[in-house]
């Protein structure tokens, strides 16, 4: 009998007909996109927490979702985030989750989370981009246009 060994397993084929393969240009972008691709049906009810993964030109390579919580609150592992962020070379990252409720001001927990990745991202000249919190609404709360990334 072989050992199973548990391994995050990535692949990805970037493609210029990839329906993600979209340029961000600013958190306007990034949010519509996100919004798009989020599942309406569970965007009032638990907290999400995804990566937007970027290539040099700032056009999306994928969006993965790292975890899935509560009503109000999910976590996020780390590891696993710069594993992905790794293993599809992506030299850029846009962070975000959702607020069921509806609120769209970030909480300490998201302030002190969006600060501990950046800087373990600059350790691997990672650019994070921003962090957009989304309501199930469609509206956004952007980091970096609020100038607290």
């Amino acid at each position: 009998m072989k050992d199973k060994v548990n391994e995050i397993q990535i692949s990805y084929k970037e493609r210029v007909t990839s329906p993600f393969w979209k340029k961000i240009s600013s958190s306007q972008d990034a949010g519509e996109l996100l919004y798009q691709h989020w599942n309406k049906n569970t965007i009032e009810l638990q907290e999400s927490f995804k990566v937007v993964l970027l290539n040099n030109s700032n056009k999306v390579k994928g969006i993965y979702q790292l975890s899935q919580g509560g009503i109000t609150g999910t976590m996020i592992d780390l590891r696993i985030l710069f594993a992905v962020v790794l293993k599809t070379l992506s030299v850029g990252i846009i962070l975000t989750h959702n607020h069921p409720s509806g609120k769209l001001l970030p909480s300490e927990a998201d302030k002190k989370i969006t600060e501990k990745i950046k800087k373990a991202a600059a350790l691997f000249d990672i650019n994070v981009l921003d962090h957009l919190i989304i309501a199930p609404n469609g509206e956004y709360y952007s980091f970096a246009d609020n100038s607290i990334l």
